[in-house]
C-alpha cells in the first residue's frame, strides 16, 4: 500500500511538471506582443523595457519556464498587470470561495446521488426507477449556465425571494449568506447528482447479480445490512472515480456560474485574467487549478486501496 502511495505520489509530480511546462509555453507562444496586449500598447519605451526585462523576455523559452518554475515553486507567481498585485495575494483571496461553493456542493451531491442511486437499482423497473432515472437524464443534460439563468429569472426576477449576485461569508452574515448561495450551490449541485445517481445504479445492479450477495440473502442476512454492508461498498469504487473527477472539475469549472451570479471566485478571475491578457494571472491560476485537480485524484487513488486493498496490491 505505502509502495503504491508513493508511485502515485511521483505521477502527480510529473504531470503537475508537464501540466505547468504547457501552461507556460501555450501561453508564452501566443502571437502577438504580450506585453503591448496586457498594457493596451500605450505605454513609454522606458517602460515597455522595464516589462520586458521584468517578464524575462530578453533570455530563451526554456530559461524562462526554468525561472518561472524556480519562483512559482517559492510562491511567487509574478505580480498582475490589472491588479497591480502579487498573483498569489489575488488568486489567494478568490479561491476560497471557489473550494467553499465547491465543497459544499460536493457533499449534497455525494449522499444524494448515492441514495437516490441505491433506491433505482434496489427498486429496478417499479415507478420509482423510473422517476428516478428520467430525472437524472434530464439534469444530466442541463448546462449549469442555463440552470443559473432560469433561476435568475424564476427567484430573482419573478419572486423576488433571493438575490441575483454577490457572495457573503457565513460568519460574515449567516442569513444573506444562506441566500445568495442556494441558486449557486443548485447549479453546482444538480450535474453532480445526477450523475453519481447514474453511476451508483449501475454499480449496484452489477453488484447485487453477484453469488456473495445471494448467499448473503440465503443466510437470513436483513436487506439494509446486505446492501449497504455487502454490496454497496463493491460498488463504490466507480463512484469514487466519479465523485474525484466531479471535486476536481468544480473548482475550475465553475466559470459559468460565478459569472451568471457575479461571485468573486476563480472563476470570474480567470475570466477577467483571460479578457485583459494578463498573462501571469492565468498562468498562475491555471497552475493553482491543475494542482487542486492533482490533489484530488491522488486523495481518491488513496481512497481506492482504503475501500479495496487489492487495489494496492495490483
Amino acid at each position: 500500500m505505502v509502495r503504491y502511495i508513493f508511485q502515485r505520489l511521483g505521477q502527480t509530480l510529473i504531470i503537475l511538471f508537464i501540466v505547468s511546462l504547457m501552461t507556460y509555453l501555450l501561453v508564452d507562444f501566443l502571437p502577438g506582443d504580450p506585453i503591448a496586449a496586457m498594457t493596451g500598447g500605450e505605454i513609454s519605451g522606458e517602460t515597455y523595457d522595464r516589462l520586458y526585462h521584468e517578464l524575462n523576455m530578453d533570455k530563451p523559452v526554456l530559461v524562462r519556464y526554468a525561472l518561472w518554475l524556480k519562483d512559482a515553486l517559492t510562491g511567487s507567481l509574478g505580480t498582475s498587470q490589472i491588479y497591480h498585485r502579487p498573483v498569489i495575494e489575488v488568486i489567494s483571496e478568490r479561491l476560497p470561495v471557489t473550494i467553499f461553493l465547491s465543497l459544499l456542493a460536493f457533499f449534497i451531491s455525494v449522499p444524494l446521488g448515492i441514495v437516490f442511486g441505491i433506491i433505482s437499482a434496489v427498486r429496478r423497473g417499479t415507478a420509482a426507477d423510473t422517476f428516478v432515472t428520467t430525472t437524472a437524464n434530464v439534469c444530466c443534460c442541463l448546462p449549469e449556465f442555463w440552470l443559473g439563468i432560469l433561476f435568475l429569472y424564476v427567484f430573482s426576477m419573478l419572486t423576488g425571494w433571493l438575490p441575483s449576485s454577490g457572495f457573503v461569508w457565513p460568519w460574515v452574515d449567516f442569513g444573506l449568506s444562506v441566500r445568495s448561495i442556494i441558486m449557486p450551490l443548485l447549479c453546482l449541485a444538480v450535474g453532480g447528482i445526477a450523475s453519481i445517481t447514474r453511476q451508483t445504479r449501475s454499480s449496484m445492479l452489477e453488484v447485487i447479480r453477484q453469488d456473495y450477495i445471494r448467499t448473503a440473502r440465503s443466510k437470513g442476512l436483513r436487506e439494509k445490512k446486505v446492501i449497504f454492508v455487502h454490496a454497496l461498498k463493491n460498488a463504490l469504487l466507480p463512484v469514487l472515480t466519479l465523485m474525484g473527477l466531479r471535486l476536481g472539475g468544480m473548482v475550475g469549472g465553475s466559470v459559468f456560474v460565478e459569472n451568471v451570479f457575479v461571485i468573486p471566485g476563480m472563476g470570474s478571475l480567470m475570466v477577467n485574467a483571460i479578457n485583459s491578457l494578463d498573462i501571469q494571472l492565468v498562468q498562475g491560476c491555471v497552475l493553482l487549478i491543475a494542482a487542486f485537480t492533482s490533489i484530488v485524484n491522488l486523495i481518491t487513488d488513496i481512497v481506492y486501496v482504503v475501500v479495496d486493498p487489492r487495489v494496492g496490491v495490483a
